[in-house]
């Protein structure tokens, strides 16, 4: 015997998968609800790509959803991951993009920053109209 292993995931396809930190990826998940399976896409920045492609290789995913930073970090070959499609490859830098999350948060507070002075310089005409009445 030859010690066949079978797996429901396609080992080698995902092992030839370029996947590396900077590309947009949409992942497609199992997802088991009241005994039906569905797929559901959760689409993404790869911020890194950890332990090679051996067994236990994981990839992290970062999505804003809703004004909030969602990550997930998925085990290459789970059998839970229907399929990995690369959408968009970027040139980058770095082999781990962690600086990714600390450079969302300065867009945000500079964005909140933004809308407060905007809402000061808004109220300050209409006090001053009510004076000259």
């Amino acid at each position: 015997m030859a010690g066949k292993i079978i797996s429901p995931v396609d080992i080698e396809a995902r092992k030839k998968l370029d996947l590396r930190a900077g590309d947009t990826v949409r992942v497609w998940q199992k997802i088991q609800e009241k005994g039906k399976t569905r797929l559901q896409a959760f689409e993404g920045l790869v911020l890194a790509r950890k332990h090679g492609s051996e067994s236990g290789a994981t990839f992290t995913v970062r999505r804003v959803a809703s004004g909030v930073g969602v990550e997930k970090i998925f085990p290459l070959y789970s059998p839970v991951i229907d399929k990995i499609e690369i959408l968009k490859r970027s040139k980058v830098r770095r082999a781990k993009l962690y600086h990714i999350r600390e450079k969302a948060a300065k867009e945000i507070s500079r964005q909140m920053r933004n809308i407060r002075l905007a809402k000061d310089t808004e109220e300050a005409p209409v006090e001053v109209e009510a004076e000259v009445k």
